[in-house]
């Protein structure tokens, strides 16, 4: 079941009768999980449920569902299952003929999308990219040509690195980067890719959780030479021209031919 991304209130009635009625409550962090149920008034025991202990616990927690009792399986916030073990337990249980279902509610990925202004009819949610650049400009070429809005979680202190490398790969494309979600400073921050980079570059690394939400191919903000100019130098500063025109030219779309020729000249002019 869902639990609250930021704002406690955002909790469903349906949520708070089950979280009551359950024999036990299945959280990543009770530490987490506890002060939640202490402000509802819930008494139901807490039992940590996460990466590390998730072979351990998944036998025990299915012997409880078998033997007749109600687990409720939540995550420090939102829905459980999203870039968690969750899906492993609910495998597990599925396999084994054990009644699953599911109780909606808040969802970073969802209000996110909602709060970008960006396509909402397809979208592809890739969770968090690698923590080094390689990797992951890895990904995003892998994703460069899907066609649907993008979604990423990712940390306050690879924000501006992580946005670099998504200029490098997806060009100009219009994003928005979205932090601290029904909190009180909830902030969206909307501009094409290079600008987000440059902001978040000069401002340092933004406080609370974040969701960045980059727009599919064909969105993207006119690329005028200048724009060209800029992913270029940007590029060229961690590959080699070809390596640079090739990222470029599949992130604007325009022909390698004239990419390659345009970033010998800004090599040759530094």
């Amino acid at each position: 079941m869902a639990t609250p991304i930021g704002n406690a209130e955002d909790i469903t009635l349906r949520a708070l009768n089950l979280l009551k009625r359950a024999t036990v409550i299945a959280c990543e962090d009770t530490r987490v999980t506890g002060p939640l149920m202490r402000r509802y008034g819930i008494p139901t025991p807490l039992v940590a449920y996460h990466d590390h202990n998730g072979a351990a616990m998944r036998p025990k927690l299915l012997a409880r569902v078998r033997a007749g009792e109600v687990v409720a399986l939540v995550s420090d916030a939102g829905m459980p299952l999203i870039s968690d073990p969750g899906y492993k337990l609910v495998r597990e249980a599925q396999a084994e003929g054990l009644p699953v279902t599911s109780l909606p509610g808040a969802s970073a990925v969802l209000t996110a999308v909602q709060l970008s202004g960006l396509p909402s009819d397809r979208f592809l949610f890739a969770g968090f990219p690698d923590h080094k650049s390689g990797a992951r400009q890895s990904l995003f070429r892998e994703l460069a040509k899907v066609p649907a809005t993008l979604i990423f979680f990712e940390g306050p202190s690879r924000v501006a690195d992580s946005l670099a490398d998504m200029a490098t790969v997806f060009g100009a494309r219009e994003a928005a980067l979205v932090r601290e979600i029904t909190k009180l400073y909830e902030e969206v921050r909307r501009a094409a890719l290079p600008d987000l980079a440059r902001h978040y570059k000069e401002a340092g690394p933004p406080r609370g959780e974040i969701v960045i939400v980059v727009a599919p191919p064909g969105e993207e903000a006119a690329t005028a030479e200048a724009d060209l100019d800029t992913m270029l130098r940007e590029a060229l500063t961690t590959h080699s021209v070809r390596d640079a025109a090739d990222l470029i030219a599949t992130a604007t779309g325009q022909p390698r031919r004239a990419v390659y020729a345009r970033a010998l000249q800004v090599s040759k002019d530094g």
